[in-house]
């Protein structure tokens, strides 16, 4: 019978190869949802804002005095693209004549594209809808750049006093896919 030294280890270096393999595939698959959580941030968004600088004109704006987000500082604007709903000049007293009725006889008297405005090249856009007391209503923001790239947030609008506002929801940060030139 005649023995070949060389398949007995040719045999075993492919079999600790081919262990070796399985062990590296199966590390790098379990780290992968790690990596792809890396990419995306969620969470809860509470933020107040202060509209005492409000007017009824297109471009009016609020100011952000705190947040528990990093990303949207203090300071930072929240500019309103639209006047309230029924109003069309910044002359009208507030509520406006002309509101936009619901089915349960209220009204809605905000409904406006909004900027969270951190800064130059930092800002997020979105929507904000705002009841007929002024008080309650909903903003979402879809997405923004620069610090803001991959914002997305839906958060609840509340107020006691028509002049200082919470922001409670959620947010996320969403990894932006490459684009083509």
């Amino acid at each position: 019978m005649l023995r070949n030294p060389v398949s007995k280890r040719s045999v075993i270096s492919i079999l600790v190869g081919l262990m070796a393999l399985a062990v590296l595939a199966t590390m790098t698959l379990s780290l992968m949802p790690r990596l792809a959580q890396a990419d995306e941030r969620n969470g809860e968004l509470h933020v107040t804002k202060n509209c005492s600088a409000w007017t009824l004109d297109n471009g009016a704006f609020c100011t952000i005095t705190s947040s528990n987000l990093p990303e949207i500082e203090v300071g930072s604007k929240v500019l309103y693209a639209q006047a309230p709903v029924g109003c069309d000049n910044g002359g009208t007293t507030y509520p406006c004549t002309v509101p936009l009725p619901t089915p349960e006889g209220g009204y809605i008297s905000v409904d406006s594209s909004a900027v969270l405005y951190v800064g130059t090249g930092d800002w997020a856009v979105g929507r904000c809808t705002l009841d007929s007391t002024g008080n309650s209503g909903l903003c979402k923001f879809s997405d923004g750049i620069g610090r803001l790239t991959g914002f997305r947030a839906r958060v609840v609008v509340s107020s006691t006093d028509g002049v200082n506002y919470n922001w409670n929801g959620t947010y996320s940060f969403s990894p932006v896919p490459e684009r083509e030139n």
